[in-house]
């Protein structure tokens, strides 16, 4: 093989660090961006909240003192009483750290004019009302959401149990799910705390099982159960007895499935019922509660908090940012000018730092630049949703946004990602406004998501007793102008956890 020396002439796209940065920081949601924020916070120490005060440290007697678990405590009970009830013949109740980076600083240590606190728009978070001498008010504390958990356990207080017996109960209810669930089964539960003593094993299913009665008939009924159809069960077994909960409890005893798809025919088969009786049961279990936990759930943790708000203003809408996202940034003024006196590899380093914090700032000032231009010009071309609604949605394309700002369509896609804006008709991820067509009789497309609030308001509008079908709902688009195949229909319909027609009829 001959060698020899040739030259090539080729483009190489090189991405600094900063500009690395400015992509990654694009891409967060508000949660991750601000975990972005504390971790830069504790590792550079030229970067400063403008309105920075240290938190106060949890120290005192009550972190020193660990509470011994329900478990440990049942144990040791079962141990000490074993003896003396085989004796007489009883039994009794009982993240990653961030890699490094090179930034490579411009060689200067002053205090540059971008250096200046971002963000200052945003108020200071204010302290909860009580707070100021390190109590709750009674309000607070009466607002305050009670937790499943914390509910049952208030009742167990009034109950007359054994030592035993209430460190088996307070067991089962931390075995809980948010469901009202029990998470593991009874022997699971023995068997966990017992090992290989199979008589203590022996013991605590007997205890398990007298805590577990006492669970059950607590509030909500239906707590406690280990799965939906002994939940059905129990809301069942605790109303008057009638012919009609005598047969939903015959029907509960039958496969989900056949209760599911509310085949009465083969109910009334399989429990020796009439139609109208199997009808009138199914009525009585569809208004029980599945899920007896559901009213205890934590609401606030699914709120979303917008990253831009829409208003009215005048004939028009006003976008601006919301201030509660947006950090208070500024480089430590001392210690930038205290760089300037640090010769060699140590001041080199200390200036690499420096930059860093500054293009830190300047990177998440362009992230919410680039969100509100990309949130204005959406709101200017989906104008008439924020005037009527989703049935006035018009199709758009990341394209057709990425033309308009001179951006990339990579780019518009990072910034619609996990990002949210509040309008007067509630609050969207950004993404909710991109939306494919449908061809229409006028030669105009319509938007897949005003087709589905389209479909959405026929299903709210059709008889319970005679609901419509996937093919009627497409027929009607049709007299309607809008081209919607069945399939197309019935995707939208599942996109919306609507049931289909034969689960949607009313007995």
């Amino acid at each position: 093989m001959k060698q020899g020396l040739s030259l090539r002439v080729s483009q190489q796209l090189t991405l600094t660090p900063a500009l690395q940065q400015s992509i990654r920081l694009l891409q967060l949601s508000t949660l991750e961006l601000s975990a972005e924020v504390e971790e830069m916070l504790d590792e550079n120490p030229f970067l400063e909240r403008a309105d920075d005060l240290a938190e106060r440290e949890a120290f005192g007697l009550e972190q020193a003192d660990t509470p011994v678990s329900a478990g440990d405590t049942l144990l040791e009970q079962v141990d000490a009483t074993a003896t003396a009830d085989i004796a007489d013949g009883t039994v009794s109740d009982v993240a990653d750290s961030a890699p490094d980076t090179d930034w490579e600083g411009d060689g200067t240590v002053e205090i540059a004019p971008n250096d200046s606190e971002w963000g200052s728009d945003a108020p200071p978070s204010k302290a909860p009302a009580g707070s100021g001498d390190g109590e709750s008010s009674a309000q607070d504390l009466a607002s305050a959401p009670v937790s499943l958990t914390d509910h049952l356990h208030q009742q167990a207080l009034g109950l007359r149990l054994s030592e035993v017996e209430k460190a088996a109960l307070e067991m089962l209810i931390e075995s809980l799910d948010e469901d009202g669930y029990l998470a593991d089964s009874l022997a699971d539960l023995a068997r966990g705390l017992a090992g290989d003593d199979w008589a203590a094993y022996d013991d605590l299913m007997v205890v398990f099982q007298d805590a577990l009665e006492h669970l059950q008939s607590m509030d909500p009924i239906g707590v406690g159960a280990a799965g939906l159809s002994e939940c059905l069960r129990l809301q069942i077994e605790a109303m008057r007895n009638t012919p009609v909960a005598q047969a939903a409890l015959r029907i509960c005893e039958q496969p989900l499935e056949l209760l599911a798809k509310r085949d009465v025919k083969r109910l009334s088969q399989n429990c020796d019922l009439d139609d109208a009786l199997a009808r009138e049961a199914i009525a009585l279990i569809q208004r029980l509660e599945p899920k007896p936990g559901r009213r205890f759930i934590e609401t606030d943790r699914n709120v979303v908090i917008p990253d831009v708000i829409v208003s009215k203003a005048g004939e028009g809408f006003k976008v601006a940012l919301n201030p509660a996202v947006m950090p208070r940034l500024q480089v430590h003024e001392i210690y930038a000018g205290a760089v300037k006196g640090v010769k060699g590899d140590i001041g080199t380093g200390l200036q690499q730092r420096l930059q860093e914090a500054r293009w830190f700032i300047k990177n998440i000032q362009q992230r919410f630049d680039t969100i509100l231009r990309v949130s204005s010009s959406i709101v200017e071309r989906q104008n008439q949703f924020f005037m009527h609604g989703e049935l006035a949605m018009k199709p758009l394309v990341l394209r057709e946004i990425a033309e308009v700002l001179g951006l990339h369509e990579s780019t518009i896609s990072r910034v619609t990602t996990a990002k949210y804006m509040a309008t007067p008709h509630g609050t969207f991820e950004l993404k909710y406004f991109f939306g494919s067509g449908l061809g229409t009789d006028s030669g105009n497309n319509a938007s897949s998501t005003a087709v589905r609030a389209l479909i959405k308001q026929f299903i709210a509008a059709e008889t319970p007793k005679k609901p419509l079908s996937d093919n009627q709902l497409s027929e009607l688009l049709r007299e309607n102008g809008i081209e919607c195949a069945r399939r197309t229909v019935a995707k939208y319909r599942e996109a919306m956890r609507i049931a289909p027609a034969n689960l949607r009829k009313e007995l």
